[in-house]
Formats: C-alpha cells, structure tokens, sequence
C-alpha cells in the first residue's frame, strides 16, 4: 500500500446513460478506499464534446446517490482540487502537451482527416491496417518529418494539427497490475496516440494522466477496456517526470452477457429482458427510452449487492451483504481476471432476499403508494396483513399487487383448468348452503371458518378438499394462493359470501 493518502476516482463521461459496469466500477472504487481509510472522488471526463450528452452528468450523479456510492470530491460538491469537470480545467493541460513536444516525446500531425482517411483506405485496399505508429509516422506530415521551418510556418499561420505521442522504438514496456499480474507489451505493437486535438482540449489519456497526478491518484480501478491504454499511461508518467509519484492499477473483469458469450454491453439495455442501466433513462436526441433498476422495482441494496458479485467473491458461502459489510470484506485480491457473466435471475433473487429482510412497516408503506395510484383505498392494518402473507413470495413490491390483487378485488375471471378438475353442481351447492353458513355464527374467524366448512363437508360426505380448492377458485380466481380462511378472515363475511355469490352466477359447466 502507498504511504500517500489513499485516493480513488471514478471517472465516466458524460456520454449517456451509466451502464451498470460503469457503477460496479464505482463501487469498487468506493469499497476500496472506505476498506482502507481512502477518499473517493468523482470526476467528470467531458473532454470529448462531440459526444456529451445534456444530462448525462446528472444520471451520473443521481445514479451514484441511489447506489449509496457517497464521495468526499466532485462537481457537485467541491474540494481542494476542483474544478472537477475537465471542460473546466482546460487550460491545465496544454502546458503538459507542450512539454512533452519539447523533450522529443511528442510531435505536431498536420495530417488532414481526408489524407488520413486516404491512407487507411489504401492499406485496406491492400488487405492491412494503418496505425499511426513509429514504422509509418516517418513517412507523414508532422514535426518529425518536415523541416523546422516548415513547422515554424505552419504554427504561425494556424494549420490545424494535433500532437501525438512519440511511441518509443523497440522497448518492452514492463507493468504491474494488482489483479492480473505483471503485464509486458512490446513497444512496435502501439501507435502514436493523439493527446491533444485541434479544437484546443486534451484527449481521454493526456487529460486522464494529468489529473490523476493533480490530484494525487493512488491507485486506478478501472474496467478491462482500459488495459490497452496502459503501456501508454505508464509512458506519460515516464516522460512527464511523475513515475514516482504513478498510482497502482488494477483492471476490473469484463462484465458478460448472460450466455457468457461477449462483453454486455449499453446496447444489450430492455432487449434481452432486463435493465442494464441503474436508472431509467430517455435519450434526449431521440426520445428512445431504456428501463432502470430503480424504476423496475430493484431494490438499491440488491443491486449493489449483486454488482459486488459479478467479479469479486468473499472467500465464504455468504451471498447477501450491506453495504457497510461489503467495505469490510472487500479486497482487489479477490477479484478475479475471467469475465464475470451476469445473471438476471441472479439479480432477481438478490432482490428477493432484500425484499424479505425488510421491515414489514417499511414494506406496507410502498405498498400502500402503489395502492393509492391504483385508486384503492384501505385500512393499514389490512394491506399490513396482506403484506405478511404475500412477501416470502414477492420478488418485488409490484408481486403484491400482482400476486395478491385479490385482497383488493374480486377476481374478474376463474382458472378453466381448476374448474375442469374441481368444479360440478355438487360443489356450487355446497358453496351456496356455505354461504348460509358463514352469516350464522360469530365471531367471523379463522377457526370458525375451517370448523364449519369441515362440518359441512363431513354432513354432506364431501370432499373437503374439493370443497376448499372451489371456494379458493371463488376467493382468488385460481388454485393458488396464502392460507384460505385467513384471507376468508381479512375479506370478511360479507365480501366473502359475495364473492361466492358471483362465482355461481359466472361459473359455467
């Protein structure tokens, strides 16, 4: 571990919504400093303005409030190395550039889009791939090939350019990275990527190392995609004098498509039946909409919790953890390097185990909104009740509603199949002298229920079962459903010999 004060940053642009890789990897970031006394930051990285999208900052942000993922520095909050937006720290970075075209570490490109353009399409045609690389910039339009004069000249009359880095030549570049291991590239395998373009801003990786450094990074917990970009970023250190003062890195495992088969990706969002996004988001350019956990009826600790999963593991057979648990159980020694496939009946069940570790108060109070919107209106204590009989079955709050309509309403339509099996005019007279029964005795319980249905049964030498499976047809509208004379109970005697009632006049055989 660094001596410095441990640092962290989560660093996303603003470029849509934040897919839920993005959030694990804010956990991790967050898991990791609280596990060690750390700060977390929040940084924006809107360099590429060609890509912002308007509000995206602000799904970041609200993303990350519902996650629980509170950080110590960010735009919306401050702190001693703000401005914490990049498009607000431009002017920061340009001396960097400079610096490194004066020590022979990158150059001015006067390259044109379309002479580039021209070139990749001749080494297409050739059946190769351009890069940009120590081979090729020898034969291009840039500082390293054109006379000084010409550079001179060409600076002064504003010729659009951008500087690239100059990839050393022949040089293995040796890292160390705290999940996979020591990692080695060869040097001839890398282009001279650009760090700064022609409309004046930094790209990803100039800006990136930059700020790191400024704001004394030290350690980087990033996605796998980034591990391409390494070798680069240990060589900005390099050149630009920090390497002392470089932060560890660790490249967090792909998160996969539930078929294991490629990375899951922003575009996977609704169309392979689960959300892959924290919050729903519509898309401002053209109004296409992409469902959220939050809006889905996830439960914020569930989905945390099952991000903390896809990729790291206790040690232990322990599944369901706090948040608070996971900040003492978390260490980068325990992630893995294989991709980590994402299953949403997983997620599911994650949610579950959330839903039935809730308090049954805090569970009624949801209900009780999504009743009001529904336009139904009734005592706590009920919904309370239905609450407990439904919710060791309830995935979500909305399974109450869907499961449990019935202690609302009476059911509209009667299962053939049960009808099939149990149904005959035996039963309907059965359920017709029960009708007489139930309006005769007090107090309208539980018990008194079973007891005289049981009565009824044994006198007319009955199925009770039979019997109970057609008055559970009447009460619910199936076979299924909690205890029958509790929920007989709950609707009381009058809603209960109505109920029965309208299944004899709609049920025919």
């Amino acid at each position: 571990m660094s001596e410095r004060p441990l640092r962290v940053r989560f660093a996303p642009s603003p470029t849509g919504p934040l897919h839920m890789g993005g959030v694990r990897t804010a956990l991790f970031n967050y898991l990791f400093a609280r596990r060690n006394g750390g700060t977390f930051i929040l940084r924006i990285e809107d360099t590429d303005q060609v890509r912002y999208v308007p509000g995206a900052e602000e799904y970041i942000i609200e993303s990350l409030k519902w996650c629980g993922l509170h950080y110590e520095e960010g735009p919306d909050v401050g702190g001693p190395y703000a401005p914490y937006r990049q498009s607000e720290r431009k002017a920061i970075y340009r001396q960097y550039a400079d610096k490194l075209v004066a020590d022979g570490h990158a150059y001015y490109a006067f390259d044109t889009p379309g002479e580039l353009e021209a070139i990749r399409k001749d080494f297409e045609s050739r059946k190769l791939t351009f890069s940009y690389n120590a081979e090729e910039r020898k034969k291009l339009k840039n500082s390293l090939t054109l006379p000084a004069s010409e550079v001179e000249t060409n600076l002064k009359n504003g010729v659009p350019y951008v500087i690239r880095f100059r990839i050393p030549e022949n040089e293995e570049i040796v890292m160390h990275d705290i999940i996979r291991g020591e990692v080695r590239v060869q040097s001839s395998t890398l282009d001279d990527k650009v760090i700064f373009k022609a409309d004046g801003l930094p790209t990803y990786h100039l800006a990136n190392v930059t700020d790191d450094y400024l704001m004394k990074i030290t350690h980087v917990i990033r996605g796998e995609e980034w591990l391409p970009s390494l070798p680069l970023h240990v060589l900005l250190y390099r050149y630009l004098g920090w390497e002392k003062e470089m932060p560890q890195f660790a490249h967090l495992p792909l998160i996969l498509k539930p078929n294991g088969q490629g990375k899951l990706s922003k575009r996977d969002g609704d169309k392979l039946g689960f959300p892959v996004f924290p919050l729903f988001w519509k898309d401002p350019d053209n109004g296409e909409t992409s469902s959220g956990y939050r809006e889905s009826g996830y439960f914020s600790e569930a989905f945390v919790n099952m991000l903390a999963f896809l990729g790291w593991n206790p040690g232990t057979e322990q599944e369901i953890f706090s948040l608070d648990a996971l900040v003492n159980e978390f260490s980068l020694e325990r992630v893995g390097k294989s991709g980590a496939r994402f299953d949403p009946e997983k997620t599911r069940w994650f949610n579950h185990q959330w839903l039935i570790s809730r308090d049954t108060e805090q569970l009624t109070g949801l209900f009780v909104k999504l009743l009001h919107e529904k336009g139904i209106h009734k005592p706590e204590e009920y919904i309370r009740k239905t609450v407990e009989m439904l919710k060791e079955r309830a995935f979500f709050v909305r399974d109450f509603w869907e499961q449990g309509a019935y202690f609302f309403q009476a059911p509209a339509t009667y299962d053939e199949s049960v009808i099939k099996k149990r149904w005959s005019p035996e039963m309907a007279a059965l359920l017709k002298e029960l009708t007489v029964r139930f309006s005769s005795f007090e107090p309208f319980l539980a018990e008194n229920i079973k007891s005289n249905i049981h009565s009824l049964a044994e006198e007319r030498k009955a199925n009770f079962g039979n019997l109970m499976n057609c008055l559970r047809l009447c009460m619910v509208g199936s076979s299924m459903g909690p205890d029958l004379v509790q929920l007989c109970e709950m609707l009381g005697r009058e809603e209960v010999n109505t109920r029965i009632d309208k299944a004899l006049a709609e049920i025919r055989i």
